[in-house]
């Protein structure tokens, strides 16, 4: 007792602060133990390496050269990087034609695949090309430019007032110009003076 009167107020203080410091370090290394003990052990029970990430607002494009080719905008998302495909609800987006839009979309749910580059779109998947014509599918399939889109399931295809065609299958051109319908399908072209 002796030798604690015989310091000083600084030493004291400095014994106090320190006794502070240690005990919130180890409240720390105790409370980090206690949250992230489930945590570690679901880590050690799935790949090492998998990196999965939940958004809100996700926004995925591709631009080369100066040049956009697509872009998508997700309400909500994840990417698991295990299988780099990027999983969004509520979509919507534009696919370009010599930087500008071609064909626009929305969709209840998509996905990206990072390693094939293909977009695909579920459920309630709606299209508008830049001429006008409307698609209606259950699923649509991008996989570059260069390549057509498919369409698939339950497809209904509009344009002006004079054409109305259903199909299993759509094959939407790279110039998004020229469609080829196939398998189920019906067709339907109305003279507009008739129509009226």
């Amino acid at each position: 007792m002796n030798r604690w009167n015989n310091l000083s107020r600084k030493q004291k203080a400095y014994i106090g602060a320190f006794g502070v410091l240690a005990g919130v370090m180890v409240w720390a290394f105790i409370s980090a133990g206690v949250i992230t003990h489930d945590f570690n052990r679901s880590q050690l029970s799935t790949d090492k390496d998998r990196q999965e990430a939940l958004i809100n607002g996700i926004i995925l494009t591709e631009t080369k050269n100066e040049k956009k080719y697509w872009e998508i905008y997700g309400e909500t998302g994840s990417y698991d990087s295990r299988n780099e495909i990027a999983m969004m609800d509520n979509v919507i987006g534009n696919f370009y034609k010599e930087n500008e839009v071609g064909m626009s979309f929305q969709s209840s749910k998509g996905t990206y695949n990072a390693t094939t580059k293909v977009i695909m779109l579920y459920q309630d998947t709606f299209i508008v090309l830049e001429d006008g014509t409307t698609l209606k599918a259950d699923r649509l399939r991008y996989a570059g430019s260069d390549r057509p889109v498919i369409a698939t399931g339950n497809v209904r295809i509009t344009r002006d007032d004079n054409f109305v065609a259903t199909a299993d299958k759509v094959e939407i051109s790279p110039d998004y110009e020229h469609f080829k319908i196939s398998g189920n399908t019906t067709s339907k072209i109305y003279d507009t003076k008739e129509k009226k």
